[in-house]
């Protein structure tokens, strides 16, 4: 596995109704090619065990030893996608071994180059995992842009019956994954996360660990602090039920 990049920047949530709630917090994200052999690795990130930072395979996928890229190939073999290329992942690290990945995104390429599929990982506070794998078409300035449903059960504040937008492009310079949840009236929700690209050094990776305190202190601690302020402003809880349009075992994949 090798580091490609380390990509600085913010994430920030808006929900537009039925009552209005905004977030914004610094943070970092990595970018890894799966299965690529490692080139000089900086000796404050390190892969399946401790350190600084560090990435912990088995945070991803299905939790297994088998190797993420074989996760992903077979994924992509079982949704007719052609793929063959590099598969670069794109997720926050583990901090002094602990981490919470709301939202990891996997780039799927073909053997050309280009980019084939997304794979979005998404993880609940109840440690349930659900990926929505996508083809990809970009556009000429390299964006793709995908629709898919939601069927899994993320916040309480949030209804099930929601259609997600994805507007994303391959990560290179700046990396930009923006996300819009609606419903039949519109717009509920609006996410991204914006990021600029440097070189993993050890000097940038620590600079990175002291100026974004969210990461230090925990996402699960931000999400938590979040949820009481909505709360607070009278949001109703929505109860996990099982059925249609909850958790499933299946990955599918969303038409575009």
């Amino acid at each position: 596995m090798r580091l490609l990049g380390l990509y600085c920047g913010s994430t920030a949530h808006v929900r537009i109704r039925p009552r209005p709630h905004r977030l914004r917090y610094r943070i970092f994200m990595l970018l890894l090619e799966l299965g690529a052999a490692s080139t000089a690795k900086p000796r404050l990130f390190s892969v399946g065990r401790f350190n600084l930072l560090g990435f912990e395979p088995r945070d991803h996928g299905d939790g297994s030893d088998t190797p993420l890229k074989a996760q992903v190939e077979a994924r992509l073999a079982a949704a007719g996608i052609v793929g063959g290329g590099a598969i670069r992942l794109l997720c926050m690290p583990r901090v002094l071994g602990r981490g919470f990945n709301p939202l990891s995104v996997y780039y799927c390429h073909a053997r050309d180059g280009r980019l084939a599929a997304v794979l979005y990982e998404v993880n609940n506070t109840f440690g349930e995992r659900r990926c929505y794998l996508i083809p990809a078409e970009p556009d000429d300035a390299g964006r793709t842009r995908q629709t898919c449903a939601k069927d899994f059960y993320v916040s309480p504040f949030m209804d099930m019956a929601l259609d997600y937008d994805f507007d994303v492009a391959a990560p290179d310079a700046a990396a930009r994954i923006a996300i819009t949840a609606r419903d039949a009236q519109g717009p509920v929700l609006q996410a991204w996360f914006t990021g600029h690209r440097s070189e993993p050094t050890d000097a940038n990776l620590l600079r990175a660990w002291i100026i974004h305190p969210w990461m230090t202190l925990g996402v699960l601690a931000a999400i938590y602090v979040e949820a009481v302020k909505i709360f607070l402003k009278g949001e109703p809880v929505r109860p996990r039920r099982a059925g249609a349009r909850s958790s499933g075992a299946e990955d599918p994949v969303a038409a575009q």
